[in-house]
């Protein structure tokens, strides 16, 4: 499908949620963006909507929709924030662009369902994966006997080191999901021994269990249920602390069970010469995506041109965070192909259109750096410049994380987020300067871009924002509550608790996880294509 192309002047073309659904189910490129703010999006949004918050969308869209020719639907609570967003990305050469006219509410009005959370796409998958594949799990209370017994058993903790870092289950070992077929032979001594894999609630327990069980080691595999959050709801400790440095595994054995799994659930391999056309004369018609699995180290040693540094278990739980456009190529490189074979088995299954690299990162033809839109920066003023500003009646906004201002701000500061700058009082737009505040910057100079249109007062950005305000000794203060939560659109407080140990919200969200296949299969299915 393609949709009329605008100019910033133009009027957009509104689109109804049948249209977009049609495109959706067809075989042509679409990127279905909801410009709406994370904690709005994560109240209710379609199965395949991508969230591009209006805040920071020209900081983000060049990453997550590359190519200006791609047809790009945009989707908001029907407030006209599509018709905006679609007049900025038309000033940045984006040419098919349209809207959903009505936003959700037509969306659901139209009998089609919303889905809470982030990822949830993804999540449905995993969930999808346990019912098809009868992924095996175990409960926390079980394991805890099994562990105080003294039983012969290795608990792998899938998520990443940071979060891992946070909290994990006692004993469990760190290794990222994308890690784990690589690295098991190294931490797993023996076939008689159990191994648990762990995340923080169902998805990457699922997915990185039945990878193990996919690549057929020799062990009986289980996911933990319900990860740290079914331990805590057991009654049970967690533990923190630093990420143990991984021992070489045994990388040949690893190579041949990963070769395995791409064979068997048909994962195609693409050479040098064809990545490359992909990447130059095709690219014009195609989206590629190219992802880099290998380690932090290995990618900065030796840096591939336009690759997008992802680890590969991420990708499985949030590829949403990376790949913006619907049906679009997906190519993956390692240093040795047993991440991207492992996390391509999956990511295929999920219905994408997903290749393996054949060769080292080093035989890849230089590419093209994902496009970043060219912001225009607003002036800066040093915290002190804006401090003398405000004395001399200039205002100052704060456009960091609602969370963030509560926590503290510079005094006389008014939290605001882009999508609601209109909505500022009349008395703050008609002072004589506004002084914005934002940890990043980017987003300071899109809301500076925004307040020209509605203000004549001087525009300045503090340079380093609150942190060189702090560090200058300028005055702070906190506000826990405000804004309002009414007013924060921009968190999810939809079971936002749940990792701090409030139980109901673990039991919702994981209750919710639960249901997920339920709810795909209600609205005719996901696309997935389970090979079992």
């Amino acid at each position: 499908m393609t949709f009329s192309a605008v100019t910033p002047s133009a009027a957009v073309r509104l689109l109804s949620p049948h249209d977009v659904q049609a495109a959706l189910r067809s075989t042509g490129e679409i990127a279905f963006l909801d410009v709406r703010e994370e904690g709005q999006f994560g109240e209710g949004h379609p199965f395949f909507a991508v969230n591009a918050p209006y805040s920071r969308l020209e900081l983000d869209i060049g990453a997550l929709v590359p190519r200006l020719a791609t047809p790009v639907v945009l989707l908001d609570d029907g407030d006209g924030l599509a018709v905006k967003a679609a007049q900025r990305l038309a000033a940045l050469g984006y040419s098919d662009l349209a809207a959903v006219e009505g936003g959700v509410a037509a969306w659901v009005a139209a009998g089609y369902e919303v889905y809470k959370s982030v990822n949830s796409r993804l999540k449905a998958f995993a969930e999808v994966v346990e019912h098809a594949f009868h992924t095996p799990a175990i409960e926390a209370a079980e394991l805890a006997r099994l562990k105080d017994e003294g039983a012969d058993l290795v608990i792998l903790d899938s998520r990443t080191p940071e979060e891992f870092a946070r909290f994990h289950v006692p004993g469990a070992i760190s290794c990222p999901g994308a890690e784990l077929v690589e690295k098991f032979d190294a931490f797993v001594r023996a076939p008689e021994q159990l191994v648990v894999v762990s995340c923080a609630g169902r998805t990457r327990g699922i997915v990185g269990a039945q990878s193990l069980i996919d690549a057929q080691v020799p062990n009986r595999v289980v996911a933990l249920k319900g990860g740290t959050q079914g331990w805590r709801l057991a009654g049970l400790a967690l533990e923190s602390g630093v990420v143990p440095i991984a021992p070489v595994p045994d990388i040949a054995a690893a190579r041949a069970r990963a070769e395995a799994v791409r064979t068997r659930f048909g994962v195609p391999l693409v050479d040098a010469v064809t990545l490359a056309r992909w990447r130059g004369a095709e690219a014009v018609a195609r989206t590629t995506f190219l992802f880099d699995l290998r380690d932090a180290a290995d990618r900065t040693a030796l840096p591939v041109p336009g690759a997008v540094p992802a680890p590969g278990g991420q990708l499985v739980q949030s590829l949403d965070k990376w790949v913006g456009v619907q049906h679009a190529r997906i190519v993956l490189i390692d240093a040795d192909g047993v991440r991207a074979r492992l996390t391509a088995h999956w990511l295929i299954q999920l219905g994408e259109d997903v290749h393996v690299f054949d060769g080292k990162p080093d035989d890849i033809a230089g590419g093209v750096e994902a496009s970043k839109a060219a912001i225009p920066a607003a002036p800066r003023v040093s915290p002190q410049e804006a401090a003398d500003l405000v004395k001399d009646g200039a205002r100052a906004l704060s456009l960091d994380a609602s969370a963030a201002y509560r926590a503290g701000h510079a005094v006389g500061a008014l939290w605001t987020i882009r999508p609601r700058l209109a909505a500022l009082p009349a008395d703050v737009l008609a002072a004589p300067a506004l002084v914005l505040f934002a940890a990043d910057p980017g987003v300071a100079d899109l809301a500076a871009l925004d307040l020209s249109g509605l203000t004549a007062a001087r525009i300045a950005v503090v340079e380093g924002g609150l942190a060189a305000w702090r560090a200058a000794g300028l005055p702070l203060a906190a506000s826990p509550s405000s804004p309002p939560d009414a007013e924060r659109i921009d968190y999810l407080f939809w079971a936002h608790d749940r990792h701090d140990g409030n139980p109901d919200a673990m039991r919702t969200y994981l209750g919710w996880e639960e249901q997920l296949p339920a709810q795909v299969a209600a609205e005719g299915g996901a696309g997935f294509r389970l090979v079992v």
